[in-house]
């Protein structure tokens, strides 16, 4: 295990990388292309370009009641902001931001390692190897059959069947009269929330603002993305772990010398 392995490793479980800069970045989700690593492997990646982002305020206990620390990314006009915005955007020495979301410092009150307001924030708080959270609305499909939303069975296609992509069973006649809660049925599908979870980071670009990650991450091209360390801190150090050992693991596992007699017992010498 390399010594910068183990570093990341340990500053992953025990959260120093928040404490110092409990932030994350706003940025857009651009499209998916694949990359090859140093084995020759293809990888497929998906392009965040993020940041840089304007501290627009500063929140503290005293003055808002939770500490937190507002960000901006990218520009609207200013006919399309309103007054009062303007006015925050003023204080802050900012021009009007198209995407604004909060981060919450609560393990790091003192906001230690936060630019000061005006400032900005980019990709250099990241870097190769990084496990993060990549967080988006997801595609909106519409109004969706129980096929395409929950991957319900459909019918048989013969001829004379009557029943093909219909929803199936409602629930019994007698008792309880009615649909059971939860049916899986049609309805809205897509446009929510979504959060894809312990991703990590494959390169970045600091001269073109671009985080390349590894897999997909909810949204359309274009889409507005909030990309933050992640909060599965032990399952990443143990990946972090796993990973830098896997070739001394291969190597002590190719040098062992099975006796072909006891071959069935794992382990036999």
């Amino acid at each position: 295990m390399t010594v910068a392995a183990a570093d990341n490793a340990s500053q992953i479980m025990s959260g120093e990388k928040e404490k110092t800069m409990p932030l994350g970045l706003l940025g857009k989700k651009l499209g998916m292309s694949q990359i090859f690593d140093n084995e020759g492997k293809l990888v497929p990646v998906t392009y965040i370009e993020a940041g840089p982002c304007t501290v627009l305020q500063k929140k503290t206990s005293e003055t808002d009641g939770y500490c937190a620390v507002q960000l901006g990314f990218g520009e609207k006009k200013e006919k399309n902001t309103a007054k009062a915005e303007l006015g925050h955007y003023a204080k802050a020495n900012a021009k009007p931001a198209r995407y604004v979301r909060e981060f919450r410092c609560d393990d790091n009150p003192s906001l230690d390692g936060v630019p000061e307001i005006g400032g900005s924030v980019d990709v250099t708080m990241f870097k190769k190897g990084d496990h993060i959270d990549v967080v988006g609305v997801s595609k909106g499909r519409g109004f969706a059959s129980p096929i395409k939303r929950w991957h319900v069975h459909r019918g048989p296609e013969t001829h004379g069947s009557m029943y093909h992509r219909r929803a199936g069973s409602q629930g019994a006649s007698s008792y309880p009269s009615r649909t059971w809660k939860n049916k899986h049925a049609a309805g809205h599908m897509g446009a929510v929330r979504v959060t894809a979870i312990n991703l990590v980071v494959v390169d970045t670009d600091e001269e073109r603002n671009l985080i390349l990650v590894r897999g997909s991450v909810p949204g359309h091209e274009n889409a507005m993305v909030i990309v933050r360390p992640t909060v599965r801190a032990k399952k990443a150090a143990r990946q972090v772990y796993m990973e830098s050992t896997r070739a001394e693991r291969m190597a002590a596992l190719a040098s062992r010398k099975l006796n072909p007699l006891k071959a069935s017992k794992k382990g036999g010498k």
